[in-house]
């Protein structure tokens, strides 16, 4: 091992042998770790440190000498500005080892060897698959000309999306009709750096369901501007597509997309999207998974793990967000009490548990402490584990095991925290009897996993 990392050369020629969880090559040159961007397993390249720290160096291609067999030309036009799609120069089943893996390192590091991690499920569809569109919004220095799309890599420089092959069809064609027309209604560009220029941001919500769109244009404004109105009624009107088309008012400096004001001009505030037989209405700010196909899998999958094992069970479902697990699990469950904090969540809940016409859910609008604490008395056969990426505190999870008899299924999109969370499961009595992965966001690092614990 090189005595000082100084020690390496800024270019020089390296094999990568594995993926990180980021979706970076890795390499070792003299005992040091090197992440190189766009790397695939199985590379020998030229590649270029521009990085160096204390224990690892980042790095860039200069050059790929000895393509590996499972690199690919990427499909997309703006793969090597844009910043959305980390692993698109892989081919789709090497992707899916290469995710499997990042879960085996993940969970095996903190939990042991013995945990059984299974295949991944892909995803039913690897393109036009993202049905949640957020693209920020700018414009040219001198012309002034619109530009909507995605961040390049580590930067806030936008990229001019105009064709992405990862969302419907439709979406670049309304994203098109904005950024030409916008001016036309005297609407600006947003400018990041002096928090000024109107439009920040364009929002679409898309169904697969029945193609309909919901186009949500975000202010840098404290009020509605009739210019946006104007431009709002135009896509309305020009797009069969699209039915709804609203303004959100975001004036903070701030990275949030959205802010808490949102109106409807046209149409809907909502689109329709239907998921194991049962129907839901997703809004501006709705939590819903972008990949209905993939997210169908998962429901289910626990659905028909639950039922395999259970006659008529108790479910919680806990961080419930709308209460799609349980809106998807009631029709085989005694009962289910669904737990979420977010009071708008609940609200749409209760409306949706009510259009399918389901009488075994029971909504509480708290957080899973304070369930545990003021309002539940009972235990419960399964519970169902949704949080978002950042996992579940102790509390929580001491809570969970005190409320369930039998099963936790655990739902989460971030193997690093799923593998902490399991390990403080296994302190407390819990065995992980396996982890089945699914793909939700082909050609990215991201994973889904459905951890199955029992308490017995």
């Amino acid at each position: 091992m090189s005595k000082n990392i100084k020690d390496i050369p800024q270019v020089l020629i390296a094999e990568i042998e594995k993926l990180s969880n980021l979706g970076y090559g890795i390499a070792k040159i003299d005992g040091y770790v090197v992440f190189i961007e766009g790397g695939c397993p199985g590379d020998k390249a030229k590649i270029k440190i521009n990085k160096k720290n204390k224990n690892f160096a980042n790095a860039k291609i200069e050059e790929i000498l000895t393509p590996s067999p499972h690199r690919i030309k990427p499909v997309c036009p703006m793969y090597n500005v844009c910043g959305a799609c980390q692993l698109q120069h892989i081919d789709y089943e090497y992707q899916l080892k290469l995710k499997k893996e990042v879960v085996e390192d993940s969970i095996r590091n903190l939990c042991g060897a013995d945990i059984e991690i299974r295949e991944v499920i892909p995803s039913p569809q690897i393109m036009a698959y993202r049905h949640k569109i957020q693209y920020p919004v700018s414009e040219t220095k001198d012309s002034k000309r619109l530009i909507a799309g995605y961040f390049k890599t580590a930067s806030h420089e936008i990229v001019n999306i105009k064709y992405c092959p990862m969302q419907p069809e439709i979406c670049d064609k309304i994203i098109e009709y904005i950024r030409e027309n916008a001016s036309k209604y005297g609407i600006s560009g947003y400018y990041e750096k002096k928090h000024s220029g109107d439009l920040k941001h364009v929002v679409i919500r898309s169904s697969k369901y029945n193609e309909k769109n919901l186009v949500i244009l975000v202010l840098n404004s404290n009020k509605v501007l009739k210019k946006a109105e104007n431009l709002a009624r135009s896509i309305y009107e020009h797009f069969e597509e699209v039915s709804g088309v609203g303004i959100n008012l975001n004036p903070a400096k701030t990275n949030l997309i959205l802010g808490d004001s949102t109106q409807i001009i046209e149409g809907k505030e909502y689109i329709e999207e239907r998921l194991c037989g049962k129907d839901f209405k997703i809004g501006a700010k709705t939590f819903f998974q972008v990949n209905p196909s993939s997210a169908e899998n998962i429901f289910n999958y626990v659905k028909n793990y639950i039922s395999s094992n259970f006659k008529s069970p108790t479910i919680l479902d806990a961080y419930a967000g709308i209460a799609a697990f349980g809106i998807c699990t009631s029709d085989i469950a005694q009962k289910v009490v669904s737990v979420e904090e977010v009071t708008e969540s609940i609200q749409l809940a209760q409306s949706l548990i009510q259009e399918n016409k389901i009488n075994n859910i029971e909504l509480y609008n708290l957080s899973m402490e304070k369930f545990a604490e003021e309002k539940c008395n009972t235990k419960f056969d399964v519970t169902i584990l949704d949080p978002p990426r950042k996992g579940c505190t102790e509390k929580s999870l001491d809570f969970v095991l005190k409320l369930t008899k039998e099963k936790i299924i655990y739902v989460s999109c971030n193997p690093a925290t799923l593998a902490r969370d399991l390990k403080y499961l296994i302190t407390k009595g819990g065995k992980v009897e396996y982890i089945q992965p699914f793909d939700m966001f082909p050609h990215t690092y991201h994973i889904e996993n459905v951890a199955i614990i029992s308490l017995k």
